[in-house]
């Protein structure tokens, strides 16, 4: 007899979506018997990654034997040279995904609160929804802007923490520096801010702020960086967050010791030193977010204007068939509906080709429509 029915979760799982990532490529080419695929939906770096992070990889691998080190220590001097930080300002993750689990799991208590503004990054709630918290969705502008006024109005005495990602995912908006410091000045100290600026390299506007400025100035506030985007270093999941050395002592106390392995620390701290490449990165999303707005403008579509690596575009009624027949076709995308917008797509940023085949394919679509 079988018993294995017999066997129940915790209840706050009946809650808990398990997330969806982006087709990879090889799964796509032999669904649809296809020779090549470009992949515009998980919003990783097109021209690979940090030149500096391969070379030093070959070198770490006779060490494969050892531990890798539960501080990461050499790392967190080379982000805190950069930023201008103690080490103890810093604390290295399994991508800033891992990042997010910690400070649920560090602040948060069944039936608390956290507030976020909707749509945007579903691991905020499944944080949340895993420690049995509730989530307070707070709906973005017609034109996806922040609007400070309703997340303050949507506090209760049981807010715990306030996510803000600026770029946000999946709009491209972000929040500008005077509206983020209106907020943290007028939030209940207790409250704790996560600021998630993953997409900050992309960002040109002039009054775009990356939240690290805040976090020395003594605001209660956390900063989740990554090495997944602009350093090219997605498939081995590094990255980090800055804050007060009280509130990264208290998140210390659910990290595990191992979580970050030695190839991803390695290439990591040669990454961050590696400015050309990130300036030829960013070179690269400046003029592929102009080639797709002159693309979408020319087909007369409505477009959500990008601070990040990514274009959100509506599609209409139609948004999922054009997504599975630009799959068809060998073009990855993300379809909306994942944030609970049907009529929307979200195009990765991809080299000059990549852009090109993508409107092409597109184009012929929407002709055919």
């Amino acid at each position: 007899m079988n018993g294995m029915n017999l066997i129940e979760s915790r209840k706050v799982l009946r809650k808990i979506t398990p997330y969806l990532p982006g087709k990879p490529i090889w799964e796509v080419q032999k669904e649809l018997g296809l020779d090549r695929v470009i992949k515009l939906a998980s919003n990783e770096n097109p021209i690979g990654p940090s030149p500096k992070a391969i070379k030093v990889l070959a070198g770490c691998l006779p060490e494969l034997n050892r531990y890798p080190d539960a501080n990461a220590t050499y790392l967190k001097n080379k982000i805190a040279q950069r930023f201008g930080l103690t080490e103890g300002n810093l604390i290295i993750t399994n991508g800033a995904d891992e990042l997010i689990t910690l400070i649920s799991e560090t602040f948060l208590e069944p039936g608390d609160e956290i507030i976020v503004p909707s749509p945007s990054f579903s691991e905020y709630d499944f944080g949340a929804n895993l420690m049995g918290a509730n989530v307070v969705a707070v709906p973005l502008s017609e034109d996806f802007q922040f609007n400070i006024k309703d997340i303050i109005s949507s506090v209760t005495e049981k807010t715990k923490l306030v996510y803000l990602c600026s770029p946000n995912n999946p709009t491209g908006t972000y929040l500008p520096r005077n509206d983020l410091e209106q907020l943290l000045s007028t939030l209940p100290k207790h409250i704790l801010v996560v600021f998630d600026s993953a997409y900050s390299h992309f960002a040109t506007s002039v009054d775009y702020t990356d939240g690290i400025e805040f976090v020395k100035k003594d605001y209660p506030i956390i900063v989740l960086q990554t090495f997944s985007k602009v350093y090219g270093l997605a498939g081995l999941r590094v990255g980090f967050g800055i804050s007060g050395e009280s509130i990264i002592n208290c998140i210390m106390k659910v990290k595990e010791p191992f979580n970050v392995n030695s190839l991803a620390q390695a290439a990591a701290t040669a990454a961050i030193t590696d400015d050309d490449h990130v300036m030829a990165s960013q070179e690269v999303n400046r003029v592929g977010r102009e080639q797709l707005y002159q693309a979408f403008e020319a087909l007369k579509l409505k477009y959500t204007e990008s601070m990040s690596n990514f274009v959100l575009v509506e599609l209409g009624p139609k948004a999922n068939d054009i997504y599975h027949e630009l799959m068809a076709k060998g073009i990855i995308v993300r379809y909306g509906n994942t944030w609970g917008m049907p009529e929307y797509i979200r195009i990765s940023v991809g080299t000059s080709e990549e852009n090109s085949i993508l409107i092409q394919q597109l184009t012929s679509i929407l002709n055919d429509k």
